[in-house]
């Protein structure tokens, strides 16, 4: 797991990243801007409980894909997850909370997962560990508002002009957060090659 300074704010961005493109990195500076992280967690994880692993590349290499299209050092390409024999996120950010008392954690995604986020084991209790900083994907745009997490926690919504105070706000708390989308997605990519 990297390590972070008491106090400071972290993104915590994970994904199967297969193949990682320039869609992430967007995702990623958008983040780190929108936000004002102090760092990234780059989380490449061991695989998607909800998806195949028939085509999933190796880790190794969608670490060294992921390191190759970071390049702001405050982005920490890491794959602890699998270090530790974890595959379900909301036993991740139990793992991270518990060791990392001192620091400000935001669990970012895609607008893309925000429509299936329901589906993900324990995901109430993911938006209760953490504030969550939803990032516009194309065609997601409007997901905020038929997202079954987005009615659930409908009333913890922050609005994206307070996205910079959103690591101040106790869990449940989530923003979603317009701006620049890459088209370019890991399944077309997969389906090119």
């Amino acid at each position: 797991m990297p390590h972070a300074e008491r106090g400071m704010v972290v993104g915590l961005f994970g994904g199967s990243f297969n193949p990682p493109h320039q869609g992430h990195a967007l995702v990623a500076e958008i983040a780190l801007r929108r936000l004002g992280l102090d760092q990234l967690w780059w989380m490449v994880t061991p695989g998607n409980p909800l998806k195949s692993r028939n085509h999933l590349a190796p880790l190794a290499e969608r670490i060294a894909l992921s390191e190759a299209i970071t390049h702001d050092p405050r982005i920490k390409v890491t794959a602890f997850e699998h270090m530790l024999g974890m595959s379900y996120t909301a036993n991740t950010l139990a793992y991270v909370k518990a060791r990392n008392t001192h620091v400000h954690f935001i669990w970012i995604m895609g607008a893309d997962s925000l429509n299936t986020f329901h589906r993900w084991q324990k995901w109430q209790e993911i938006a209760r560990t953490f504030p969550i900083a939803v990032i516009d994907r194309p065609g997601s745009t409007l997901s905020y508002l038929s997202a079954k997490m987005a009615k659930t926690f409908h009333y913890a919504r922050v609005d994206e002009d307070d996205a910079r105070v959103l690591w101040k706000k106790p869990a449940p708390a989530w923003t979603f957060i317009h701006g620049r989308r890459s088209t370019l997605s890991s399944t077309a990519l997969r389906a090119a090659q």
